[in-house]
């Protein structure tokens, strides 16, 4: 069937339902988001005169969620425009619109009778073929569905998104007996391709699969901390990145949640489990009593954490839970914490923690990870088909860098069973007949293909062409050459990469001189290349250490060198014979965007935030950036419009001596660095997969390097302007004296000097006036300081 979701409806406007609408429009379908008509009129209302008959009051619910999407934080939303495409109204009147869309998501309150009402009113007004699913997060997807019609049966199935939809990438596909198997390979491609997901099929179990042993491991957690007797602090100290958990750890990540949501979701499997595994699942005394103080975390101000004003200022407090008295925050100090903070990689730190027995540190860090090892092995064929699928459910739901079957293969499965039966513990009977068939790891690699034991044998595991791992192709010796910032791979199909893996992809010396080889070798061998990784960030920058370090010493030639080889290597991305295709995402600041702004396209993740930062750290671009900024603003003024140089200029100048960054791609195009000959990936996993076909289709329509040419500039009087809009800013209080004059120097360069208006200059001489600015700013004391603070605090400093 060719099927296609052009139009979708979200019944329920609550902070989920509201969510996933914002998602959907992120990704450009027009969605009806359907809530409640209200019982009664607000004050508001009733001070306009309006009565319940009227259409603006009984889609009042929805209306509001709607706006309230503009205010929450972190955005849910890519582009205020994303808001057009969500159309609001109400279960009592709008429901016959619902034959008009391709998809229903039902995302109301978590009770079964309520659900079956709603999918009645669905079923009678739907049209025929069209998906039907529900975000429950735990209740039988199989029981809500048994009244409705075959069709509608055929079309269902559970669609279980994690909170905020728009970030956390999981989704659990659940299918029931009914569900047509192409509906639910529809629905999984979709959700991948188009909705950006990490798709992950689940049985019709409570809970399904990353909160079920999401929620097992908290409560393990707090288990444990009572018995052990350690603190909230201390919990959290050994929880977090040191084994591969999001830096929120444990209850940091409970304040988040918030402690009523977990409670909800800790009592659905308690209500539907028994024995041993019901006990897991039984709500601690103290957690029950802070639900009823109304200590929930952020959304009530104080949880397991309280931040209060000290002595020192703003201070974080954790909660003594026998006391539910705050206290001094403490961290675990022991020398299994050392060693682990010592080892490379988080297997070799949960490895060298787990290891050290008898360590306080060590020892707790067994006693959690030890029953959501088993507890996942046990589930395992019943909560999910194979192993791979609750690994994919912990690492995309919960934010753990390794499932707990690689957590397993990183502590080495036998040495970690036979612990685990020496301590009295049952290790599940598939995971000893594994181990006895001399099978000693869950996943093996073999000729670049990764298998995993499933059944009593190894199945290859089936990766999607479009998710190209880097990492993957550098383990098969598609290494060109590489050096300490940077590789050249083979993509294939004659595609080359060149991949950042300096300390936070900084750019020096090594990249410039990779970038200026992969040039080379793509003009002899290849169709053209593509600048990407797979890091925490594309780049953030150039090395800042390095330019400071050589500041300091007075070694100024050096840094203009420098500066000198990174504005010619980005000059020849430009003018490069073949295409060039970055592909940037995360973290896009500062060289990072000077990298993206010469090439022939730019294809960037949806969750890419790009900006000039320099004037955060005392100084301005100087790889080229304000250069190409202005360049792109020239490029998109339409056709028939009066070009207006000086009001191009100041858009650009703000951007740059504001710092502004991006708070996703679609914002990114709305600030000028990206334009209609760029693309946006939905799914970061295919971004390099998507950068290469752009490469591909540059290539195959006759791809030619541009012309060089020259450019407009507003000169003296319009450097005047700009600066006369800097100072009102400091007259103001919104700009230090430092501050002006990195203005000054940046107005100076965009300007293009001391010459008249709407003089034409070539690029090489703004190149230049850039450099001059830039080693001006670098000596300058305050600047220095700026530097300093920021690769010691990691923010900016106001001076």
């Amino acid at each position: 069937m060719n099927r296609k979701i052009k139009r979708a409806a979200v019944l329920g406007s609550g902070v989920m339902g509201a969510g996933i609408a914002a998602h959907l429009a992120n990704v450009g379908i027009p969605t009806l988001m359907l809530d409640m008509v209200p019982r009664e009129l607000s004050e508001k209302e009733r001070n306009k005169g309006l009565s319940l008959e009227d259409v603006s009051v009984r889609n009042r619910i929805a209306a509001e969620s709607k706006e309230k999407l503009k205010k929450q934080k972190p955005s849910p939303i890519t582009s205020k425009s994303s808001l057009d495409l969500i159309e609001v109204g109400n279960f009592t009147d709008d429901m016959p619109k619902l034959k008009e869309v391709d998809w229903v998501i039902e995302v109301v309150v978590e009770n079964l009778d309520v659900k079956k009402k709603i999918f009645a009113q669905v079923d009678q007004y739907r049209k025929n073929g069209s998906i039907v699913s529900s975000n429950t997060s735990g209740i039988s997807v199989e029981a809500m569905s048994e009244d409705c019609s075959e069709d509608f049966q055929k079309h269902f199935l559970g669609t279980h998104f994690f909170n905020p939809p728009r970030y956390l990438k999981l989704l659990e596909v659940i299918p029931t007996k009914n569900t047509d198997p192409e509906v639910l390979q529809y629905m999984k491609q979709f959700g991948e391709d188009t909705l950006g997901k990490g798709v992950v099929e689940a049985k019709d179990t409570p809970n399904f699969i990353a909160n079920r042993i999401g929620t097992y491991g908290l409560l393990v957690t707090v288990r444990e901390m009572l018995a052990g007797g350690y603190s909230v602090g201390e919990v959290d100290s050994v929880t977090g990145p040191m084994i591969g958990r999001p830096k929120s750890a444990t209850f940091r990540t409970l304040d988040v949640v918030g402690l009523d949501t977990f409670i909800h979701v800790a009592n659905n499997v308690y209500h539907q489990v028994e024995g041993e595994e019901k006990k897991v699942f039984e709500i601690p005394a103290f957690m029950r009593e802070m639900q009823e103080k109304g200590w929930l975390g952020a959304k009530s101000g104080q949880g397991f954490f309280l931040k209060k004003k000290g002595e020192n200022g703003r201070e974080i407090l954790q909660l003594n839970p026998e006391a539910l008295e705050y206290e001094e925050r403490q961290k675990l100090k022991t020398k299994a914490v050392e060693l682990a903070k010592q080892e490379k990689g988080t297997k070799r730190k949960l490895k060298a923690l787990v290891s050290s027995q008898g360590d306080r540190a060590g020892d707790f860090v067994w006693s959690i990870v030890k029953p959501v090892l088993l507890y996942s092995a046990q589930l395992c064929g019943e909560i999910a088909e194979d192993i791979p699928s609750i690994d994919e459910a912990m690492r995309w739901g919960f934010g753990w860098e390794l499932g707990p079957f690689e957590m397993w293969d990183a502590l080495g499965v036998k040495t970690a069973a036979e612990r685990m039966e020496a301590e009295g513990a049952d290790v599940p009977q598939w995971v000893k007949k594994m181990l006895d068939e001399g099978h000693e790891q869950f996943y093996e690699k073999e000729n670049g293909s990764v298998l995993y034991y499933h059944n009593g044998e190894y199945v290859q595991y089936s990766f999607n062409p479009k998710s190209i791992n880097l990492r993957r192709l550098k383990e098969t010796n598609e290494v060109i050459k590489k050096n300490a910032g940077a590789s050249l791979i083979d993509l294939r199909d004659g595609v080359a990469g060149l991949e950042f893996h300096s300390q936070s992809n900084a750019i020096g010396l090594d990249i410039i001189q990779m970038v200026n080889y992969a040039l080379e070798e793509v003009d002899k061998n290849y169709e053209g290349l593509v600048i990407g990784n797979q890091g925490k960030n594309f780049c953030v920058g150039a090395n800042l250490g390095m330019i400071l370090m050589e500041a300091q010493d007075f070694n100024f030639f050096e840094i203009e060198m420098v500066v000198k080889s990174f504005q010619d290597a980005m000059m020849n991305i430009k003018y490069a014979d073949k295409p060039v295709v970055s592909a940037p995402f995360a973290m896009t600041l500062g060289g990072g965007a000077e990298v993206c702004l010469p090439s022939a396209a730019i294809q960037a993740s949806s969750e890419t935030y790009m900006g000039l930062v320099e004037a955060g750290v005392g100084l301005i671009p100087g790889g080229g950036g304000n250069k190409e900024l202005y360049i792109k603003h020239l490029r998109n003024i339409p056709q028939g419009i009066d070009l207006d140089l000086q009001k191009i200029t100041n858009s650009v100048f703000e951007k740059i001596a504001m710092a502004k960054v991006s708070t996703s791609a679609e914002e990114a195009k709305e600030n000028g660095f990206l334009d209609e000959r760029d693309g946006i990936s939905v799914n970061g996993d295919h971004l390099i997969y998507d950068a290469k076909q752009k490469v591909l289709g540059l290539a195959r329509s006759g791809y030619k390097a541009p012309k060089r040419t020259t450019i407009p500039v507003v000169g003296e009087q319009g450097y005047a302007t700009m600066l006369l809009g800097a100072k009102s800013l400091g007259l103001s209080g919104y700009a230090s004296e430092h501050d002006l004059k990195i203005a000054e120097k940046l107005a100076f360069v965009l300007a293009g000097g001391r010459v008249k208006e709407g003089t034409l200059v070539d690029e090489q001489y703004l190149l230049d006036l850039e450099r001059e600015a830039f080693l001006s700013l670098v000596g300058e004391g305050k600047s220095q300081q700026r530097m300093q603070h920021m690769l010691l605090k990691g923010k900016p400093l106001r001076n």
